[in-house]
């Protein structure tokens, strides 16, 4: 006989879920010694096309959901990944034996059934079973069946019972991971090579955010994790692989709230010989393709508020913004101080090393950003804000950089790449300068990527979009939160 399973927990229901499992075991029915299965057939392939499927034997396997009747008669909800299906086990069918272990089986046991498939006189689409064994027992009970798993921390930590319990969570990531799928078909047809760069770096450019930092023991150096995917990416463009992207984990040691988690998924692609004109027409055309393929339209809901990704984009100057959403034409402010007295008159909170450009940013997102709702290109950042982007040729002040705003957030964020050594590296004396001033955000000289820009980089386009806000949009999700299989959170204790 072999050995009896600790009891997991002092629970009365827990405890009789053990006491089968070691009656299983005495009469040499362990469920975990099964190996695989014989299924062939998914339950949503049955119910999609029964008049094929009618009178013939199937095989299916999932999880038992719900089981009703009584005596030698049963009913069975049984789940698999695509849906369920019910099974119909009769004692005469089955005989003695089988029929007793069935009887046995809980919720949450995962099953395999051999059987015919068949409608009841309730017009149900069934499987009359023929043969039945247990594959894996269930030692703890799921939440009770009509309030499901609704405690939203409990959700985000036990995703695994989230999954089993609502279906609609197991649809959200269904579409996550079709959404990915799209735009790797897209870019892919566009020409775009997908390609992998470090996590671990030395020094963590590309983005304004704080590292999370640790240490490589082989070697004895300090390391940080990736924050962006930029720098890597536009080394590739140096060397000739002209159209890359990649899709990746970055991470940012800053809050959480519901648009925020620490580490999440960016994609960043790069394109030689074309600008930011470029990136949005791209942008247009990809989430059109996206929102169709995978939606089947390209007018969406997000918390009841229609966005139509089928009519072009707005396409609107920081500066317009601005002038439209707050009344203040930074036009006609010349200086340093100016604008922070007019920050002052308008409440809006600055830091004194704070120039002009920052201030018209921080203006945007007081007054403007919010407004952003259908899908907009806001253009033309102040060159403060922009330590990697070309300047415009006419206005020297502010750079050919645009962010993609809807539902008013932040959806992606690009540049006509700045390929200038010289002017590269004042760049990064600034942001030195910045980070001395106590801006942990601000990036340090990356002279490996100087170098590599000394050897030439033609024309660029580059952007970078937050997977997770896009895939909030298309799935009507309130948080990030809701689109992260594992989310970061508080360790419990």
């Amino acid at each position: 006989m072999s050995k009896k399973p600790q009891q997991a927990n002092s629970s009365d229901v827990i405890q009789v879920r053990y006491d089968k499992l070691n009656a299983l075991r005495e009469a040499g029915r362990d469920p975990f010694v099964i190996t695989t299965s014989d299924r062939d057939t998914y339950t949503e392939e049955i119910k999609n096309d029964f008049e094929k499927f009618e009178n013939t034997d199937v095989c299916v396997a999932g999880r038992i959901m719900s089981k009703r009747g009584k005596g030698k008669v049963s009913f069975l909800d049984l789940h698999d990944k695509t849906g369920k299906i019910q099974i119909f086990a009769k004692f005469d069918d089955l005989g003695e034996v089988e029929y007793g272990f069935l009887k046995k089986w809980d919720i949450g046991d995962i099953v395999e059934v051999k059987g015919f498939v068949f409608k009841t006189q309730m017009g149900e689409i069934s499987i009359h079973a023929k043969e039945v064994r247990l594959l894996s027992k269930s030692l703890k009970p799921l939440p009770e069946k009509y309030h499901g798993l609704t405690n939203t921390d409990l959700r985000y930590r036990q995703r695994y019972v989230d999954l089993i319990m609502n279906p609609e969570v197991k649809d959200t990531f269904i579409k996550r991971s079709q959404i990915i799928s799209s735009i790797r078909r897209f870019l892919d047809a566009q020409g775009f090579m997908e390609v992998e760069t470090p996590m671990l770096v030395a020094n963590a450019g590309g983005a304004a955010a704080r590292p999370f930092l640790t240490h490589f023991n082989a070697l004895d150096e300090d390391l940080k994790l990736r924050i962006s995917l930029e720098l890597y990416l536009k080394r590739l463009i140096v060397g000739g692989l002209e159209r890359v992207y990649e899709i990746g984990r970055v991470f940012r040691n800053e809050g959480v709230d519901t648009r925020h988690n620490p580490e999440f998924t960016l994609m960043e692609l790069y394109q030689a010989y074309t600008d930011y004109h470029g990136m949005m027409d791209l942008t247009e055309r990809m989430y059109r393709h996206v929102a169709q393929e995978v939606l089947g339209t390209t007018k969406i809901t997000y918390n009841g508020i229609e966005i139509d990704f089928g009519k072009p984009f707005e396409r609107i100057t920081m500066l317009d913004a601005v002038k439209k959403y707050a009344g203040v034409d930074f036009n006609e402010i010349k200086t340093d101080e100016e604008a922070k007295a007019i920050a002052k008159e308008h409440h809006v909170e600055f830091e004194e090393r704070h120039k002009k450009g920052d201030i018209l940013s921080l203006f945007f997102e007081e007054f403007a950003e919010e407004h952003m709702v259908q899908p907009t290109f806001v253009m033309d950042h102040p060159i403060e804000i922009s330590p990697l982007t070309k300047k415009k040729p006419e206005n020297p002040e502010y750079v050919e950089r645009f962010e993609f705003f809807v539902n008013g957030w932040e959806m992606a964020n690009a540049y006509s790449e700045l390929n200038d050594p010289i002017d590269q590296r004042e760049r990064f004396k600034a942001q030195e300068e910045a980070l001395a001033q106590g801006d942990e955000e601000a990036n340090t000289t990356d002279e490996d990527f100087l170098n590599a820009l000394e050897i030439g980089m033609a024309p660029t386009g580059g952007i970078g979009y937050g997977i997770d806000r896009m895939v909030m949009l298309f799935t009507d999700s309130a948080a990030i939160r809701d689109v992260l299989l594992f989310p970061t959170l508080k360790q419990s204790k």
